[in-house]
């Protein structure tokens, strides 16, 4: 007996409300972006007008194309976020992935107390570990180097990474390990063989969250550790609009536009992984 979809099931008056709070919701999560974008549209001298107009008059892209000029070698600021991003994204998965595994696998004395630390980890703000990290980042001779905040990125982010993967493991069968080990297959085989397949989804989820983290907190570490140009990522470069005299809202906003398209493009090309098939029918009940 076939039974209706479950959004049949709900009356006009229901669903125009669901709609309508759907609607709410994207409002407010959508209006920054869109005033944002409206802002780089307007000339800088009509931003504070009076009255305000949602439509910007004598609007244009004209800030999109002075923007390159106010801030030379922006290209390079936005190369230097995607390129640390990437690398970050990537350490942060091959330390990750192995890591999720045994917590998630493997019981052991101290385990709860070290994914306890982990958390801790997180409680912590970059701006408190500074001194710390600078004598490190000396000791080891990565200063003014792209090293200089990929290490601190790795060390933040793995933490939330290590527990984000590991719930999602924990839902894969041990089932699976079982009938792999009982042919034979050694830890590392099955993990790479059985459980990287099943769980390409949730690591997934983890590269999105650690690299869109990468990308949003390099402006701390790149003043402190940084001073050369060429290798300060995106939020030093979009600092660079705010003057001694006045705020250039309108290039900044259009900076801002223009600096997280990298992200959101690929962003966008790895959604698809993300409605992957996971371990629906991998085990017979």
């Amino acid at each position: 007996m076939s039974h209706p979809a479950m959004i049949n099931r709900y009356r006009w008056y229901e669903l125009i409300g669901i709609y309508a709070g759907i609607l709410v919701f994207l409002s407010f999560v959508l209006a920054p972006f869109v005033e944002g974008f409206l802002v780089s549209l307007k000339p800088l001298g009509l931003l504070f007008s009076s009255p305000y107009r949602f439509w910007p008059e004598n609007g244009s892209f004209e800030a999109y194309r002075t923007m390159w000029i106010s801030v030379p070698g922006f290209g390079r600021y936005i190369f230097n976020s995607f390129f640390i991003s990437v690398i970050v994204t990537a350490v942060v998965l091959v330390l990750v992935v192995p890591a999720a595994y045994a917590f998630a696998r493997f019981e052991f004395r101290g385990s709860g107390v070290l994914l306890g630390a982990f958390l801790a980890v997180n409680m912590f703000s970059g701006a408190v570990l500074l001194i710390p990290l600078f004598r490190l980042m000396r000791s080891m001779g990565v200063l003014n180097t792209y090293f200089a905040m990929i290490v601190p990125g790795v060390a933040f982010l793995i933490p939330s990474a290590i527990w984000l993967l590991r719930t999602y493991m924990m839902r894969i069968p041990k089932e699976l390990d079982e009938a792999a080990f009982v042919d034979g297959a050694s830890h590392f085989y099955t993990l790479r063989r059985v459980i990287l397949p099943i769980a390409m989804p949730g690591i997934t989820v983890v590269a999105i969250t650690t690299f869109i983290g990468s990308y949003a907190q390099q402006f701390i570490f790149a003043l402190t550790f940084n001073s050369k140009t060429e290798y300060m990522p995106l939020p030093v470069g979009l600092f660079a609009y705010f003057g001694r005299q006045e705020v250039v809202w309108n290039e900044l906003m259009a900076a801002s536009f223009v600096g997280i398209a990298p992200a959101m493009i690929l962003i966008f090309l790895m959604q698809r992984y993300l409605v992957a098939g996971l371990t629906a029918g991998a085990v017979k009940q």
